[in-house]
């Protein structure tokens, strides 16, 4: 486990390019799994759950040569052996429930433990997966553990589940891809990244409609073939930096910023006195934002900002968005639509001086403005909880620490080193 040593104050400044999306690419990179022809990814992010795919696909004899200077992966699956398989998934992330549909695919069975997890959101069930599978064609006995059989391909089905699910969707559409006739899933996830492993399938040959909708028809084809695709830019990481550069008062410009995709997170911005302009490609939030939350029209009502699954505010953004309020005169509620254990790192905050007050596991309102202080703090095992916590501590002067903060490592992997960039004074101690 590694720390953050944050000597905080100090206004950042400069341009970021952000990585590429890791949300994205764990799913392409699994996806890949459906070809033997080669296939090429360039604006690979250096990250952990990166590295630990890339190894489970060496072990079963894969080639992949990745240049990660270059963010450039090749890829080739015709030496992937099967038989090399015990069981074994990578361990430690929730995505490997990512490889289901993938590896039934090529190995008509697969047996491994049921307990894959990635983080401390709360829980994250594997059934909304589990009745895809089946559903196209599959089927599920627990084996000592949990055994997934499929007799030759998948097959078509019709499907609506109780709610959408991101990593779900992403199996059912690389289940349906190679299926038998046309399938269809209602109530489908929409987010960019999964807009982004939609687009990468139908450059490979499959055949999906109602991309970026909550409808999505995948008409099944025989088989997939290679190519070379892009990483979209992290939009999480935008939002990062150009929060980091409004919580210290600096003027942050980040360039290859998606501004399609930001209509809401722009406004999530400006109710807490944030203006983020868009010029062309690149997003900026100038020195010296005022900070104030902003008022409803409706003066008996708190502010809030309420995250959902896409196209409402994304969930993993909130934590950018509870450090920013923190720094800004007024109260603001937030609301968690989608993980009951999203708000548990409130106690770590209120080591700052932050008045919070936790009104049920999906909402919290904060008080902001109030005297802070440097604090040593433990980061939960949530991507941007712990850079939440970093932000605060980057806003006030003096030492901070943010304990077992290596989490950062699965989403950003130059996060220290871009901080520097803009002139920050952290590091990490191992």
């Amino acid at each position: 486990m590694a720390d953050l040593i944050v000597n905080g104050g100090k206004p950042l400044s400069g341009v970021i390019k952000p990585s590429g999306n890791k949300n994205s690419m764990l799913p392409i990179l699994c996806a890949t799994l459906l070809t033997d022809e080669p296939v090429t990814l360039l604006n690979v992010p250096a990250i952990t759950d990166v590295e630990k795919l890339v190894r489970f696909f060496q072990e079963q004899g894969s080639r992949v040569n990745w240049d990660q200077p270059a963010g450039r992966m090749d890829i080739d699956h015709r030496g992937f052996n099967p038989r090399r398989l015990r069981g074994e998934v990578p361990a430690g992330m929730r995505s490997s429930v990512l490889l289901f549909a993938p590896l039934l695919q090529r190995m008509r069975r697969l047996t491994f433990p049921s307990n894959a997890k990635g983080c401390s959101l709360g829980i994250r069930e594997l059934d909304p997966h589990l009745e895809i599978l089946e559903k196209l064609g599959a089927t599920v006995s627990r084996e000592d553990g949990l055994t997934l059989r499929l007799a030759k391909r998948f097959r078509a089905a019709r499907h609506w589940p109780d709610y959408m699910s991101v990593t779900a969707t992403e199996n059912f559409v690389m289940a349906a891809a190679l299926a038998r006739g046309t399938s269809t899933l209602v109530n489908a996830a929409s987010e960019p990244h999964v807009q982004d492993l939609c687009q990468v399938l139908a450059g490979m040959g499959a055949r999906i409609s109602g991309i970026g909708t909550s409808q999505l028809v995948v008409e099944g084809v025989d088989r997939l073939r290679g190519g070379t695709f892009t990483i979209s830019t992290d939009h999480h990481e935008v939002v990062t930096f150009l929060a980091l550069g409004a919580i210290t008062g600096g003027e942050v410009r980040v360039r290859d910023s998606l501004p399609h995709h930001f209509d809401l997170m722009t406004r999530a911005f400006a109710k807490l006195g944030v203006t983020v302009e868009h010029e062309g490609t690149t997003a900026r939030v100038r020195a010296r934002q005022p900070l104030q939350i902003e008022a409803p029209f409706t003066p008996n009502l708190l502010p809030k900002i309420e995250a959902a699954p896409w196209p409402y505010f994304p969930v993993d953004l909130l934590p950018c968005m509870i450090a920013l309020s923190v720094r800004a005169k007024g109260a603001m509620q937030f609301w968690n639509k989608v993980y009951e254990g999203g708000f548990t790192w409130m106690p770590e905050l209120a080591k700052f001086g932050a008045h919070i007050v936790v009104s049920d596991p999906h909402r919290v309102i904060l008080f902001g403005d109030r005297p802070l202080r440097p604090a040593v703090v433990d980061a939960p095992y949530i991507i941007r909880a712990a850079v939440g916590l970093y932000m605060v501590a980057a806003s006030i002067p003096g030492r901070s620490i943010v304990k077992n903060a290596d989490t950062i490592r699965r989403a950003h992997p130059r996060f220290v080193e871009n901080l520097r960039s803009l002139g920050a004074d952290v590091e990490w101690r191992e």
